[in-house]
């Protein structure tokens, strides 16, 4: 009886230490945090009015990111980016969507590639993007945002709060 005891606790005690994972969606999900405005310096020495968008995100399996060599891909933005920004100004206490063709604020972007080592591919984490305003879009702003993964699963869509650009 002792012998079994000397093996059942050992293995008790394994077995409570190893939680099982949490499984989560395949599917990612985004949760806006934050955005910060800062004036920066840019490439050419020049001031410049940056926005630090902070969003929280998670995904099950883990393909969060597109390697670089998207950039020479003869496809559309649906495919070479990850990130895709919706860009609302505020007119008359409303809020409209901005056409940012002709701006110089792009409204997507790459997120690299985040892999993780081991059997558990879930990927959490914070993820911060800045945006430079050389001329700013609007008085105030606001931005819907969703990320896709490398399986083209779109996540859910968030907003952001209200962006006062006026001022600065």
């Amino acid at each position: 009886m002792k012998k079994t005891a000397y093996i059942l606790i050992p293995i008790a005690m394994l077995l409570a230490g190893c939680p099982t994972p949490k499984v989560l969606p395949d599917i990612p999900r985004v949760e806006f945090r934050s955005f910060v405005l800062d004036m920066k310096i840019d490439n050419l020495n020049n001031e410049v009015l940056t926005g630090v968008l902070n969003f929280y995100f998670e995904d099950g399996d883990g393909d969060i990111g597109f390697e670089a060599s998207y950039d020479s891909l003869e496809a559309p933005d649906s495919v070479k980016y990850n990130l895709f920004l919706t860009t609302y100004e505020r007119v008359d206490g409303q809020y409209q969507m901005i056409d940012t063709s002709d701006l110089d604020v792009k409204p997507f972007y790459r997120i690299p590639p985040l892999d993780r080592e081991g059997q558990n591919k879930t990927l959490k984490g914070e993820i911060e993007v800045e945006i430079n305003y050389h001329i700013p879009p609007a008085d105030t702003i606001k931005y819907s945002f969703y990320l896709t993964d490398r399986a083209f699963n779109h996540s859910n869509t968030d907003t952001t709060s209200e962006i006062v650009l006026a001022g600065w």
